[in-house]
């Protein structure tokens, strides 16, 4: 059974990755006025944060169910089913439009996969997909995969400025208003497929030690990790910050990537976050 694997642009996927794994790429949009930008086609992460200083802050767009309806019908000429794992559906309507198209594409049989976080964290199981279509697992052996490793996935972030998620609907305007009050640097992350606070933590400094403390409570084991570091335009800091965690937990293995247009868009730049799955 041939079956074709399909993220949305917030994955955020090497893009040679997504090619040697034949990884089907559906992308999300921002909006600067009226003009549309497809993130990582139109727009790079680095174009976008040069372009929002100067302008306001755009909106963001999920793929119309007609996008998704073209790229499964095409797909069902060789592959015989389409797992789609998108961003989580507490923030985007992406993969409730993946379900809708999927019901109406003859042909295929369409997986949904809703990854309850985003990023490069939503990344993993997209590789991991592909790796085992490649090898013809069937879409119940990657799916079960998938949901293994939703049991070890640890996603946290944390941004400079509150008021991007406030505006953008993504954390209550109460949450918003203590965070600028307080001057903390919350630390956040996905529960329930929506992003909260996960601790309030005053500084930036304080908050990314604090990642550094969870992800070595969990690595202790000396277990196999996988982990990604992500930034929001601070790819110095990124790469020092890699350096620094692989000498502390060498039995993870680190990467790293970016928060692009639309998560960009709503957590705003300076954004660091830190992702983990057991391999």
């Amino acid at each position: 059974m041939k079956t074709a694997i399909v993220t949305d642009s917030t994955a955020y996927l090497p893009k040679d990755v997504a090619a040697d794994l034949h990884i089907h790429i559906i992308p999300l949009s921002v909006i600067f006025g009226g003009e549309s930008y497809r993130e990582e086609i139109e727009l790079t992460a680095e174009e976008f944060y040069q372009v929002v200083k100067q302008k306001e802050l755009p909106k963001t767009s999920q793929p119309s169910t007609g996008e998704f309806i073209a790229l499964y019908e095409k797909l069902s000429n060789d592959h015989d089913a389409v797992i789609s794992i998108h961003l989580s559906s507490g923030v985007s309507g992406t993969y409730q439009g993946s379900v809708t198209a999927g019901q109406m594409v003859e042909g295929t049989e369409v997986f949904s996969f809703d990854s309850e976080v985003s990023c490069m964290a939503q990344g993993f199981y997209v590789i991991e997909a592909a790796k085992m279509a490649m090898q013809e697992k069937s879409p119940q052996e990657i799916l079960a995969r998938l949901q293994e490793m939703k049991t070890s996935l640890r996603a946290y972030f944390m941004v400079d400025d509150l008021s991007h998620l406030q505006r953008g609907g993504r954390l209550s305007s109460a949450q918003a208003l203590i965070g600028g009050l307080l001057q903390v640097k919350p630390l956040l992350h996905f529960e329930n497929k929506v992003i909260v606070p996960f601790e309030k933590i005053r500084t930036r400094k304080k908050a990314m030690k604090r990642m550094i403390e969870l992800i070595t409570e969990d690595a202790k084991s000396g277990e196999a990790y996988e982990a990604v570091i992500i930034h929001a335009n601070r790819a110095n800091e990124a790469h020092a910050w890699k350096t620094e965690l692989e000498a502390l937990l060498p039995n993870v293995e680190f990467q790293i990537s970016f928060f692009g247009a639309v998560t960009g868009t709503h957590l705003g730049e300076g954004s660091m976050g830190l992702a983990w799955v057991k391999k």
